[in-house]
Formats: C-alpha cells, sequence, structure tokens
C-alpha cells in the first residue's frame, strides 16, 4: 500500500510538473475573448426579412440573454448538468472515464466538459490520445480562469458544429425547424441539444430514428434535473417534430436579388464577403416580393395549362424487387429538382381514371377525377405514346387550393416581373425567372427583347415635343415601305386587329394601339429625332437603329431599362437611377455603406423630360387603362393607373409595364430561344394578368394618386373627329403655346405636315 501510495504521489507531482512546465506554452485565448467567427454573408429586404446567405458555415451568433433559458437547460442535460459547479473539468466523469479506457484497453470514452469542448473546439484536434486530453484539461482551466461560465456558454452556444452546415444553435434552429430560437418549443430545444454529441448520427434530417431516440433521452435527462415537469415531459415527448429537409431557409424568395447582391459584395470585398458576417439590406420589400412571386408563378403557370400537357420529363425502371422500391425510387428522385409546389414523383400506375404516384420523400399520392383533366389527352385513342404517362413515368404533381392532388409539369416558358419606386428609383420587388434553380439567368437585366407597342409612348412623348398634341388627327391608313426606311425590305405594316380607323385622334391612336399611326408619327420626326430622344429614357441608341420599325418597338430591351424609362412619366419627367441595395452593415453592426438616392425633384436628380410631356403621356397611358388594350386592369377598381401593353411579331414577347405616381411594374413572358407563344397570347393575355396580380396585391389599401397639372397646360375643348377647338367638344390638354385653332383640323403645325400624315 506504502509504494501504491508513493508511485500515486509520484505520478500526482509528475503531472503537476509537466502542467507548470506547459501552461505558460499554451495558446493564447485571444481568439476567445475578441471572438469572430466565419459568418456568412446575409441579404434581407428593407424590412428585414432574411432572402438569402452566402458562406461555407451557416452561423448566426447570438449573445447568452438572447438564447431562452430552456434552450440552456437542455444544453446542460444533454452535456454538462454541473457547468455551473465545476472549475472547467468534471474529476467525478473523469476518473468514470478513465476508469472505462483502461479496463477497455485504449482512449475511447471521454468525460468532456462544456469548458473542454470549447476548448478542444477552438485549439485542438479531436482525436482521442492522452497527450490531447491533457492540454484540453489544461487549457479548461485557462478558459475558467479568464472567462466567466456565461460567456464560456455563449462560445459553445454559438460555435459547435450541428450538421446540416449550421454552427450554432441559432443557425441550427432556422436549419432544421426554420424558425429563430425564441419561437422553439421544449421538444424542440431537446432535438438540438442532443446534436452536439454526434451531429451526423442524430441528424433529424438524415437519421430521425436516432434523432428522436436521442431527444428522448434529453428530455428524460430534463426531468430529471427538474428543469421540466411531468406535464411539460409527456407533452414534449408526443410532440410532432416538422423538420425542414431543403439546406437553405429564407422567409422571403429572392433568389436572383440575393445573387446580385453577392455579386456587387464581391466585387467590393473579394473573398472575405463569405466569412466576415456582412448584412445586406435591400430595397425590396418583402409583401412586393411575395406578391411578385405569387403572380408571375401563377401568371406562368396559367399560360403552360393553356397550351396543353406535354408528357412526362422521363422515365424511371421500378423492375425489381419490391422490398426495396421505395429506397430506390428515393435514391432515383434525389438527383430530381423541386420547383416549389411542383413536386417530382414517378407512377407506379398509370390509367386514364387514376394514377398512383410515389413522391419524393415517401408518400404515395392518388390522382383522380379533376386532377387527371390536365393530361386527359395523353391517353385518348389517337394520343402520341411518349405523351402517355405509364409505371415509371417521372412526373410533376401539386396540390389544388382545395387540398386535392393533381397532375402538372414544369413550364418551358420564362417570365420577369420587376417593380420600382419612380421617385428615386428604388427596386421594390425583382423576380429574374421562373426558377433559379432551373435557370440562373435574371431576365429582368439580361433578357434583351423587342418591347413591341409598349415602346411607343416614347415616340409619342418625341412627337409632343415636336408640336403634335392628343389631339391631332393622323390617318390610320395602310401603308407601303422601302427598304430605306426598315433597314431591310420592303414592309407592309398592319394593325393587330387586321382593321383600319382612317383618319383617328393621336390619344385613341395610342389608346387602341395603332400601329400605321406609330409609323407615320416617326416617319414624321424621323428615326434620328427619336433615336436621339429615347436616350433620355435611359435606352441605348445602338439597340434602336434609326428606321421606320423603331415605331413598333423592333429595338432591344431589358425589364429593368423598360420600368426606368416608364418611372420618367410617373414621376413628372424625371430619370430615376435604380438601386436595389440600401446599406451594409459589418459584423458588429457599423454601416459601411448607405444608399443616398436622388428624389424626383431635389437638387441634382435628373429632369430628362418636360414635366407637361410626362403628365399627357400619362394621361393618354391612363386611357389605355380605361378604353384601350389594357381595359382589363379596370379589375383593379382604380383610376390613377397608366400602362401600355406589348406584343411582338408572332407573339415572340408579351409586355405590360403600368404605373401610378408611386409604383412602377413590368411584367414580360416569353421563351428564351425566341418563338412564338401563340396566336392569342398577347400582352394584354399573357403579360397583363400577372402584372395585375401583383399590383392588386401591393396597391390594396393604398390612397388614389391625383396626378398634379404642371404649369403651361391648358384644357380645352375639340371637336373628336377634327380635333379642332370646339365649345360642345370633349376636354383635351395640350401645351399651352399647341393649343389649336378653332378652324384648323389641330393647330398650324397639322397643316405644315399633313400631307406627310394622310
Amino acid at each position: 500500500l506504502l509504494a501504491l501510495a508513493a508511485a500515486g504521489g509520484l505520478l500526482a507531482a509528475l503531472l503537476v510538473l509537466a502542467a507548470i512546465l506547459a501552461y505558460p506554452n499554451l495558446p493564447s485565448l485571444e481568439i476567445l475573448t475578441d471572438y469572430r467567427p466565419k459568418v456568412p454573408l446575409r441579404v434581407y429586404t428593407a424590412d428585414g426579412a432574411l432572402i438569402g446567405e452566402f458562406g461555407e458555415e451557416r452561423r448566426a451568433v447570438v449573445k447568452i440573454d438572447a438564447v431562452p433559458k430552456l434552450m440552456r437547460q437542455a444544453i446542460l442535460a444533454a452535456e454538462d448538468d454541473r457547468f455551473y459547479q465545476h472549475g472547467g473539468v468534471d474529476y467525478l466523469g473523469v476518473a468514470r472515464a478513465a476508469l472505462a479506457n483502461l479496463t477497455s484497453g485504449g482512449a475511447r470514452e471521454g468525460a468532456s466538459t462544456i469548458t473542454m469542448q470549447v476548448a478542444r473546439n477552438f485549439f485542438l484536434s479531436r482525436e482521442k490520445t492522452l497527450t490531447r486530453k491533457f492540454s484540453e484539461v489544461l487549457l479548461s482551466f485557462k478558459i475558467e480562469h479568464f472567462l466567466g461560465k456565461d460567456q464560456i456558454l455563449e462560445l459553445y452556444i454559438n460555435q459547435i458544429y450541428l450538421g446540416q452546415r449550421a454552427y450554432g444553435f441559432a443557425a441550427a434552429a432556422q436549419a432544421y425547424f426554420g424558425k429563430p430560437l425564441e419561437k422553439l418549443n421544449v421538444a424542440e430545444f431537446a432535438m438540438l441539444a442532443g446534436l452536439p454529441k454526434a451531429p451526423s448520427r442524430y441528424n433529424p434530417v438524415a437519421n430521425p430514428k436516432r434523432a428522436k431516440l436521442r431527444q428522448q433521452y434529453v428530455l428524460r435527462r430534463m426531468h430529471d434535473l427538474h428543469y421540466i415537469n411531468d406535464a411539460e415531459y409527456q407533452n414534449a415527448l408526443k410532440f410532432p417534430l416538422a423538420v425542414r429537409h431543403d439546406m437553405f431557409f429564407a422567409e422571403v424568395k429572392a433568389d436572383y436579388v440575393a445573387e446580385m447582391v453577392r455579386q456587387e459584395m464581391f466585387e467590393q470585398y473579394h473573398e472575405a464577403i463569405y466569412s466576415s458576417g456582412l448584412k445586406v439590406y435591400t430595397t425590396l420589400r418583402k409583401a412586393d416580393q411575395d406578391a411578385a412571386n405569387a403572380a408571375l408563378r401563377q401568371g406562368v403557370l396559367d399560360y403552360d395549362r393553356r397550351h396543353g400537357y406535354r408528357g412526362p420529363e422521363g422515365y424511371i425502371d421500378v423492375a425489381g424487387p419490391s422490398s426495396n422500391l421505395d429506397e430506390m425510387l428515393e435514391d432515383a428522385l434525389s438527383e430530381v429538382d423541386e420547383s416549389g409546389d411542383l413536386l417530382p414523383a414517378v407512377a407506379l400506375d398509370a390509367g386514364p381514371k387514376e394514377i398512383k404516384a410515389y413522391i419524393k420523400g415517401g408518400e404515395t399520392v392518388s390522382i383522380s377525377g379533376d386532377g387527371l383533366k390536365f393530361a386527359a389527352r395523353a391517353f385518348g385513342d389517337k394520343a402520341d405514346p411518349k405523351i402517355r404517362p405509364r409505371r415509371g413515368s417521372l412526373i410533376r404533381v401539386k396540390k389544388d387550393e382545395n387540398g386535392n392532388w393533381q397532375i402538372a409539369q414544369l413550364p418551358q416558358v420564362e417570365s420577369a416581373l420587376v417593380s420600382m419606386s419612380p421617385e428615386d428609383g428604388a427596386i421594390r420587388a425583382l423576380v429574374g425567372g421562373f426558377d433559379f434553380n432551373r435557370s440562373k439567368i435574371n431576365h429582368v437585366v439580361q433578357a434583351w427583347r423587342q418591347p413591341g407597342s409598349s415602346f411607343k409612348p416614347f415616340i409619342y412623348s418625341a412627337a409632343l415635343e415636336k408640336g403634335f398634341t392628343a389631339a391631332t388627327v393622323i390617318n390610320d391608313a395602310p401603308i407601303v415601305l422601302d427598304p430605306f426606311d426598315t433597314g431591310g425590305q420592303v414592309w407592309e405594316p398592319k394593325n393587330f386587329d387586321g382593321e383600319f380607323a382612317g383618319p383617328i385622334r393621336l390619344r385613341t391612336a395610342l389608346t387602341k394601339s395603332k400601329n400605321l399611326v406609330s409609323i407615320r408619327i416617326l416617319q414624321s420626326i424621323t428615326p434620328q429625332y427619336a433615336q436621339d430622344y429615347i436616350t433620355r429614357f435611359g435606352f441605348t441608341a445602338e439597340r434602336h437603329p434609326p428606321y421606320l420599325t423603331m415605331a413598333l418597338g423592333a429595338g432591344s430591351v431589358t425589364p429593368l431599362q423598360m420600368a426606368t424609362a416608364y418611372s420618367v412619366f410617373a414621376s413628372g419627367g424625371y430619370r430615376p437611377k435604380p438601386y436595389f441595395i440600401d446599406r451594409v452593415v459589418d459584423a458588429r453592426g457599423k454601416v459601411l455603406t448607405q444608399s443616398k438616392p436622388l428624389r424626383a425633384g431635389s437638387d441634382g436628380s435628373e429632369q430628362v423630360i418636360d414635366p407637361r410631356n410626362a403628365f399627357i403621356i400619362t394621361s393618354l397611358l391612363q386611357d389605355v387603362v380605361r378604353f384601350g388594350t389594357a381595359a382589363r386592369a379596370m379589375q383593379l377598381k382604380r383610376t390613377d393607373l397608366g400602362g401600355k401593353t406589348g406584343t411582338t411579331n408572332d407573339q415572340v414577347d408579351a409586355w405590360f409595364t403600368g404605373f401610378n405616381s408611386g409604383l412602377v411594374a413590368v411584367a414580360w413572358i416569353g421563351f428564351d430561344q425566341p418563338r412564338s407563344l401563340g396566336g392569342a397570347e398577347t400582352g394584354a393575355h399573357a403579360a397583363l394578368p400577372i402584372w395585375m396580380s401583383y399590383m392588386g396585391k401591393v396597391l390594396k389599401g393604398v390612397p388614389e394618386a391625383i396626378l398634379p397639372m404642371p404649369e403651361g397646360i391648358v384644357v380645352a375643348k375639340i371637336d373628336p373627329q377634327s380635333g379642332a377647338r370646339s365649345e360642345g367638344g370633349i376636354p383635351e390638354f395640350f401645351y399651352r403655346e399647341n393649343l389649336p385653332g378653332e378652324r384648323e383640323s389641330g393647330g398650324k403645325f397639322q397643316d405644315d405636315v399633313k400631307d406627310q400624315l394622310f
């Protein structure tokens, strides 16, 4: 016994000596006292909703006071219930682990306290050796000496890896449950608290059964430690956990904007953006973006359904033993991307009355009745076998508004929607395509397309500066143009409806989108003048060759350009500079950059057209909504809306651009590889409903804006047939200097050019 005691004393002395010698060489604790974790770049709406994040590690740093008490207790119950009593090392636990390791012949079991885990996570490897364990113990003593218990627990809560690329419990709460920590309940706290021991083994996404057993253990420990009572314990055991299976949680879907922000930040800060914790607040508003997403998605799906079912996306071989069919189908579907509520599925049985399908995630559903109507022609006697679903067909399914399953398909057509404040250029919503995961092309800024008739207001605006008025009478009659005027070949343009109205006023011509009138106007003011004039609105002259085809929108524009250009009318003649980043904040809350947009009418703002011009064109575009090609928009029951439809040759592109004084929005729809949308798919039919859905939601409850009349505008009554002033006529707006005479057909200017116009 004396020898054993002496040996023990010698061992203790050696350990003390080793500790004395090793302690000065331990690493500095600066990494803990000046904690700077790798926090990803996060992108938010103007009202604080998360849009996206970019970085290798998903992390959200929280102060210990912001961590719910039950979350802290769950962690202590799972990892170290004596944390607030020991000095960094739980000696009883170490002795128990040491005995187990000696009897098993190696270092297989540990007794790591939370402090020891902090030491390991920040400074050491995870190898299970006595040397590493000794260093871990010494570091734990040092940490406990310099830091308080709450500081140590805070470091642990923010640094520990918990699976799904999530570091720290705040990030894990979003990753697994899509909620902040303060919104979780006891059952969810226990699930998260069980993860540090083995994040892969107890991951509720990858291993739900093991995760559940671990959660039950943590709940039992919390109950034993009197953190929760009997009722709370039983309720938590029964609570059904809703675990997220997608890798990223966003409070609002704006992938195209998030990528725009990432590119902008990378240009400024390079690789540091992925770990420095920058927060970027955009100009988007959550309600606007949600409305834009819903409007575009529904508009595209409505278009797609109008053009019929195209058949399954592919085929998956379902032959083989039925015992592992589910596993095989799940593996196959794991390679197929989801697209919102359009879920990938494999047909297990397919017929004209019912389709049974296995959905990604393990559910088998039945589609029948109205749910099969969309694909009814696929089962017809003369149907192409390629479009008929059969066992093994890869299809899409979705739930309707009543919760019933229906067959669906991924649309081929693309679309874009962007809205902005005409006052300062702040982008309020931006959807660059149907599905960012399918196509990264941001059609709002990258799709150069012909605008069709939605370009006409700029030609009319140019005409006002050349002396035309809203009452000018122009002949809507056939015309044949030679190659010199068109830049190509002989051109015999037509109106969309194939009819000619004869002499009509300029206001009526724009309301009814008369092509021949627009061409005659451009012929009069000259394409060269118009090409220069449209640059005031932000268009590039080179993309609009100076030919008469410009009158019908034969140049190239982007939806963002169109939104900017129409903002000139909405703002009273000022051209805003579009912007989407409001401010950039660093990890410590310091504002690094703050946008300073110029507001319309403020010093330095750019007035590009006469406010009288903007007023008259706006009044014309309001008539387009009231009586013209966009009359469907009157369903919104507002009188302050103006806009213009646009449809290009063969219905390749469909547009609607509309506004009031507070908001401009553009909707476009077309194929990436240009082809016809279909004979009936005009701007009014395909694009206007998207715009209406968006504006109807975001303008709900917003008072109508009254358009103030600028100085220099006069109102005179005119004869609607001749455009001349008439006491018994209808009111019209004029520049004071262009007021028509009482007997002349619209004034002296019209006499000078009537040979060209007629």
